[in-house]
């Protein structure tokens, strides 16, 4: 694997007007991975992309995208780059076949060439019995995949993807991103933003923004491990009552239920957290079974974002 990064920003910052939406961020992307931008709306995550890839000039700050200076090389980058964005951007007047072969002809592709490309791609997205399908009728799933498919036609060596299953079945995005490891795995680098807390854990490498700042950086089983919080889980048959015992202590910097669990992170300097919240919930006549659990990147989350209002939207985005 190349050791170069595909990508280097160093105080990467856009401003509209008064409103600061991405906010000196520095980065290093290495290659042939997933890179995850994990963030609620409005957390800076498709600014960033834009920025990355050209489309957007920083306020401040550097960025060089497989060796090209952005935004100044963009035509350049473009070549090698591949972008899906969160809605679908083909034309749903043309079929399946006919959307792939416009753009074949865009990229340059000869005739031999275009047709052996887009029978690769009809049979790796199983496009091939839609082929004379109009895309305005196709599910969500399916239009997906011609939109991946349409994305990686010229073999991209970068591919960034703005919030690609927002609009997806379950069993969809799985198979979705079995795709994107099969890509890495061949050697591109993808970049993907989302707010999907199952997504973001499947990276490899993950920065976490809120309002514009990254907060946290690294594989996600690091940031779990490394978390700045002790976390502690109770179950507990009156679940209303146990919360409203641990309401006060200033230890406590967030509660979240999780059906009849609820499940609270405590200041990393907190002796014996667990022994804690017990104690807390004897006094006030609870009973419930507590112990300390590993940290979940939902925990990882509402830790770096602060253990604020975003810890509710945290939990609905898992």
């Amino acid at each position: 694997m190349n050791d170069v990064p595909a990508i280097v920003a160093r105080g990467l910052t856009r401003r509209f007007g008064a409103l600061t939406a991405v906010d000196h961020v520095d980065l290093s992307v290495p290659r042939a991975g997933i890179y995850g931008f994990l963030g609620p709306n409005g957390s800076g995550k498709s600014t960033t992309l834009r920025m990355l890839c050209g489309l957007l000039e920083p306020s401040d700050g550097d960025v060089e995208v497989l060796g090209y200076r952005m935004p100044g090389e963009a035509e350049s980058l473009r070549r090698k780059l591949g972008y899906m964005t969160q809605r679908f951007s083909l034309w749903d007047d043309l079929t399946v076949e006919e959307n792939l072969e416009f753009l074949a002809r865009i990229h340059g592709l000869r005739a031999a060439e275009r047709r052996a490309r887009i029978g690769e791609l009809e049979a790796e997205y199983d496009l091939a019995p839609l082929a004379s399908q109009r895309a305005g009728t196709m599910s969500g799933g399916q239009r997906q995949r011609l939109a991946l498919a349409a994305a990686t036609l010229h073999r991209p060596e970068l591919l960034l993807l703005d919030e690609p299953t927002s609009a997806v079945d379950p069993q969809s995005r799985r198979d979705f991103w079995e795709s994107l490891f099969r890509l890495a795995v061949a050697g591109t680098t993808i970049l993907v933003s989302t707010h999907y807390m199952d997504e973001a854990e499947r990276c490899h490498r993950l920065a976490i923004l809120a309002e514009g700042r990254l907060v946290a950086e690294g594989a996600p089983r690091q940031l779990m491990r490394d978390i700045a919080a002790a976390v502690v889980e109770l179950e507990a048959d009156d679940v209303v009552a146990a919360r409203a015992a641990l309401q006060g202590d200033g230890a406590i910097l967030s509660v979240a239920q999780l059906g009849t669990r609820l499940h609270a992170l405590l200041s990393l300097d907190t002796p014996e957290p667990a022994a804690r919240v017990r104690a807390r919930l004897a006094a006030a006549g609870v009973a419930a079974e507590v112990h300390a659990v590993p940290a979940s990147l939902e925990d990882v989350f509402v830790a770096a974002t602060g253990f604020g209002s975003l810890s509710s939207s945290a939990h609905a985005a898992h």
